[in-house]
């Protein structure tokens, strides 16, 4: 299981079911469960899975997707090639799960199997 940085507000927009589309600046490939991490709290804090991944997208189909993105009008892409990764099923863990930052991770960590147990335990998969 890979985990997700997320930065605060977003992070807890997509963990109350509001925000579905997290925006980068890259496609991905992964899909399935992952991890949500709240960037520099060195712990997993929910888990949601990654569906779909979309894109380059253009402001106007970014714009059109408001409500999943929950940035309303947007003026301007936010990257050169701006792509929707797209979730479902967020949940917020009962209990934070610590993990073991490695140095140079800013968008995915991989989890170890240790941190993937607790926290699929605390969803009621293990």
């Amino acid at each position: 299981m890979h985990g997700l940085l997320v930065r605060k507000p977003h992070l807890d927009r997509i963990l109350a079911g509001e925000k579905t589309w997290e925006i980068r600046g890259c496609g991905t490939r992964r899909r399935g469960l992952i991890g949500l991490i709240q960037s520099r709290s060195g712990a997993v804090v929910g888990a949601c899975r990654l569906v779909d991944s979309v894109g380059p997208l253009t402001l106007e189909q970014l714009n059109a997707h408001g409500r999943e993105t929950c940035i309303g009008a947007a003026s301007r892409l936010f990257y050169r090639r701006t792509h929707a990764w797209v979730l479902a099923g967020a949940r917020r863990l009962p209990e934070p799960v610590p993990y073991r930052h490695p140095p140079g991770a800013v968008i995915w960590v991989a989890l170890s199997p240790e941190v993937e147990a607790r926290v699929r335990e605390q969803l009621g998969l293990a």
